[in-house]
């Protein structure tokens, strides 16, 4: 059986759905009981409280973990995993972060799985297009994407990509010690990603640039200053590590990573 925490995200939900078509066993937990997908056994908790998600670790052989913002800020990934341990979970696959591999983020969620017991995989998307979802509203009422660094170009990945080449590690023998480094096919701007998403519904869709401190005080509303700031950095001044397309995706999967007009056209719906 394998256990997917932060089940009904972006990454998530999706890595349920392939292991479950992949005939896989799946507890599904999230800190809410409901939006898992279809067949997956459901579980609420919340891995600030490690000792919550006990019962769903019962008869484990591998666990998928995602960590809030709040576990971010005050979590103990050391509790978590010795809970994972004494369950009997043998494999743990981390969703981390590109920002680990290049410095802006620090490592000690990382860290913690290293000195486990568990064989591990270390998962580091760079930007996800699914940040793209936060242009929504602005595109449904006005057709406008408002963001800064308008051509500033990074890879954005398919949250989909991921959960896929998590199913991959959590099932497959050979992915222990591993680090992958997941991307898109290429650097994509903001202004092009605009553009994308108008083609995807069929109608233009403008582009107006924040300065960096507009951007910095719409996303203080939702995530950690630490956080805010070293994503601007990696947008605003990306280093050449952070603008480099990974191999990493096709490695794992035998194909190339999906492109973010791909990821527009499947989720069109929610800008319309």
């Amino acid at each position: 059986m394998i256990v997917v925490t932060g089940a009904t995200g972006n990454v998530g939900r999706p890595l349920v759905q392939a292991l479950i078509e992949a005939g896989e066993s799946v507890t599904a937990v999230s800190r809410k009981a409901t939006g898992a997908p279809a067949g997956a056994r459901v579980h609420q908790a919340d891995l600030v409280e490690p000792e919550s998600l006990k019962p769903a670790l019962d008869g484990a052989e591998a666990l998928f973990v995602l960590t809030s913002a709040d576990f971010m800020a005050g979590g103990d990934m050391g509790g978590v995993l010795a809970v994972a341990e004494a369950a009997g979970v043998r494999r743990v696959v981390l969703l981390s972060s590109h920002g680990v591999g290049t410095g802006r983020h620090p490592s000690h969620l990382e860290d913690a799985v290293k000195r486990s017991s568990l064989e591990w995989t270390m998962l580091r998307p760079g930007n996800f297009a699914s940040n793209a979802f936060q242009w929504a509203d602005t595109v449904r009422s006005q057709r406008l994407v408002a963001a800064p660094f308008g051509d500033i170009a990074i890879p954005a990945v398919d949250p989909t990509d991921i959960a896929e080449v998590a199913a991959a590690a959590l099932r497959e023998p050979g992915h222990g010690g591993k680090v992958y480094t997941l991307t898109g096919p290429a650097a994509i701007s903001p202004r092009q990603q605009a553009a994308a998403i108008g083609t995807a519904i069929g109608e233009p869709v403008r582009f107006a640039e924040l300065t960096r401190e507009e951007a910095r005080d719409g996303m203080l509303a939702y995530m950690p200053e630490p956080i805010v700031e070293a994503t601007l950095g990696a947008l605003g001044t990306p280093t050449p590590a952070e603008q480099a397309v990974s191999p990493d995706v096709e490695r794992v999967l035998g194909r190339p990573p999906r492109a973010f007009a791909d990821w527009a056209a499947r989720n069109s719906a929610a800008f319309k």
